[in-house]
């Protein structure tokens, strides 16, 4: 696996692909919502297996965190660590950014996925796209 930060339209084309598949078409979440406008001023992630795309994510750097968004691995990827491992490269630079602090809104089913790596519930419940979520931080270090 090949976690890179997109650089070239192919490689965003590849990452909106995943996005596309994973939670427009399976999870159903509506188009005008996964694609809110916010994409530009992120940055993105793609995970290739060899030169299959398999992952996706992005990042923004919202008030004093990272905030890491539209995390999504394609079904038959998953169960792989992929989306640990992508997570701990959005880690990586939001450190590398200056800033100690991630966030996440995480889909109730992958709670205990993100409590693993050390996030904890900081929020209620709340309903996204129609799917329930909680708001999860992560203080970072860099041993982390």
């Amino acid at each position: 696996m090949n976690i890179i930060k997109v650089t070239t339209p192919k490689e965003l084309e590849h990452a909106y692909h995943i996005r596309t598949v994973v939670f427009i078409e399976e999870q159903q979440v509506p188009y005008e919502e996964e694609m809110d406008g916010l994409d530009e001023e992120a940055i993105h992630f793609i995970v290739y297996d060899d030169v299959t795309p398999v992952a996706a994510s992005r990042l923004r750097f919202v008030d004093n965190y990272g905030k890491l968004e539209r995390i999504c691995v394609l079904k038959e990827y998953r169960g792989k660590s992929i989306g640990k491992h992508l997570i701990q490269t959005m880690e990586e630079l939001i450190l590398d950014h200056g800033y100690q602090q991630a966030k996440l809104h995480g889909q109730i089913h992958a709670k205990k996925f993100y409590q693993r790596l050390g996030y904890k519930t900081v929020s209620d419940e709340f309903m996204d796209a129609g799917i329930p979520h909680v708001t999860m931080i992560k203080q970072l270090t860099l041993n982390d």
